[in-house]
């Protein structure tokens, strides 16, 4: 029988948020225990670092520009012909996803046989004043809080700690027991699923977790972990704003300010000990596994969408293409050693998340579609001479910050499409962005390598980002390319 694949995905996670990287406060046991029970990526980064697009490169294996999503853009529907969940499936897997999905219509499969949701809070399905009873939180469109408010009370919400959504600057801990937290919920709706598989067939789980996105609202035994410990100050560059005149930080969803430091240092302790609370309750599955004799003939993969700035340079969310907001965790773990792969290691090459779907198919021995754009890590994990990708390109439309990157792990190039702003970092020196060396004289021929490497990418563009022989500035951005836009349901394919 083919081997099993489980996809555990968190939402926003930093890609330095392991213990196995030597962060200096967070733990995370049992990931660092997949790490050594397969391959870290060190150099994974999501082409465009937003819910929406990010998962679309997952489920469909495509860049940007084949999935047509290059910023956030909710209520579009998802119409590809090649996901992975459908590929598995027509190969004879058991689907099922857990969690987040984060796609349109909410119920919308993408080719799972069955969808466990839990959404988090989307704004679309929570605006009593303008959504259809059928993707209400409360009708079609999530499966927790339908549970939640029978565990807890008619009247519990996911409002009633009072933290937006968004809020990355203010935090407190979870007001009900543990086991009613939307992480415990996950993993029991998982463990279910694992007693009632069809066991004649391999399955393919997505594990999906709303956090650590915000609300920032551990269980009080995590958050007890780090209130009291002394946590590292955000790195800010010497190219970062260092005035808030309007009182920016001031505002709990704020993208950029200064932050008064009490409040930003619960925030960094929630968030961490929302990532150790994950990472436990990642353990109790693990264990669940062992229990249904299902460990050891499982390929596992661990990833985020993308990551959280937590105050890097007095920013704050996701969206940019720093390292807090576009390197994320990669862990590909064989328990069972089905895939031969050379165990705890560290790798270097520089992947992506549309790299995820060819990765999965290639471990359950699945035909890649020609729409994939992305390659298996396999053979990488395996320690096989492989030429690889020399760099990988991302960008988000976000307004006057709408910006193109490229970076091959060991340098990084951002260029702001609106103001023309150019940034170049070397990440082997300098890893946390602290100086911007695009105005230096002794990088301008590297600033002119990248520029022209942008240029190559661009070229062709409907947005008109490039003639062929320089970058044009003040191009009309869209979240939405137009293939996306026009295509016919259950048709988008490169």
């Amino acid at each position: 029988m083919k081997p099993n694949v489980l996809l555990i995905m968190v939402d926003q996670m930093r890609g330095d948020c392991l213990s196995v990287l030597d962060h200096p406060v967070v733990d995370t046991p049992n990931l660092d225990q997949l790490a050594r029970n397969g391959v870290l990526f060190k150099n994974t980064y999501t082409a465009t670092p937003s819910c929406v697009p990010a998962r679309a490169a997952v489920l469909t294996g495509m860049s940007q520009t084949g999935t047509g999503r290059v910023g956030y853009q909710d209520k579009v529907p998802w119409n590809y012909e090649h996901t992975l969940a459908g590929e598995l499936t027509k190969a004879g897997y058991h689907t099922q996803a857990v969690g987040k999905m984060h796609v349109y219509p909410a119920r919308n499969l993408v080719g799972f046989h069955n969808i466990v949701l839990h959404d988090g809070y989307l704004h679309y399905n929570r605006f009593k004043h303008s959504n259809l009873e059928t993707e209400s939180f409360n009708y079609g469109g999530d499966d927790y809080v339908p549970w939640l408010k029978q565990q807890a009370g008619a009247q519990a919400d996911l409002i009633d700690l009072g933290l937006d959504c968004n809020a990355s600057t203010v935090a407190r801990p979870w007001h009900l027991p543990e086991a009613m937290h939307p992480t415990n919920w996950v993993v029991t709706q998982s463990i279910d699923f694992l007693r009632r598989r069809d066991p004649s067939k391999p399955f393919f789980l997505k594990m999906s977790f709303v956090r650590p996105h915000p609300p920032f609202d551990p269980p009080q035994v995590f958050f007890d972990m780090y209130k009291d410990l002394e946590l590292p100050d955000p790195p800010v560059g010497d190219w970062a704003e260092t005035e808030d005149e309007d009182k920016s930080g001031f505002n709990p969803v704020t993208s950029t300010g200064i932050v008064p430091k009490n409040r930003l240092k619960r925030a960094q302790a929630a968030y961490y000990a929302l990532i150790t609370h994950i990472d436990y309750q990642i353990g109790r599955f693990l264990m669940a596994m062992e229990e249904h004799g299902v460990l050891n003939n499982t390929v596992i993969l661990f990833c985020s969408d993308h990551g959280e700035l937590l105050g890097d340079h007095h920013l704050f969310r996701k969206s940019l293409a720093y390292e807090g907001s576009a390197k994320v965790p990669f862990i590909l773990a064989d328990p069972g050693n089905l895939l031969k792969l050379k165990k705890n290691r560290i790798v270097d090459e520089v992947i992506e998340l549309r790299d995820i779907m060819p990765t999965l198919l290639d471990a359950a021995n699945v035909e890649i579609p020609a729409s994939v754009e992305g390659r298996s890590v396999v053979p990488l994990c395996q320690g096989a001479p492989v030429v690889w990708r020399d760099y990988i390109h991302g960008e988000h439309t976000f307004g006057l910050q709408s910006h193109h990157y490229l970076t091959d792990g060991k340098e990084k190039y951002i260029w702001y499409s609106q103001t023309g702003e150019e940034q170049l970092f070397n990440l082997e020196q300098d890893p946390k962005e602290l100086t911007n060396l695009a105005h230096k004289m002794e990088y301008a021929h590297r600033l002119r390598y990248w520029r022209e490497r942008l240029i190559e990418e661009l070229h062709g563009r409907e947005e008109g980002f490039t003639d062929g022989n320089r970058l044009i500035i003040g191009r009309k951005t869209k979240a939405c390319l137009d293939h996306l836009l026009s295509v016919p349901p259950k048709a988008l394919s490169k």
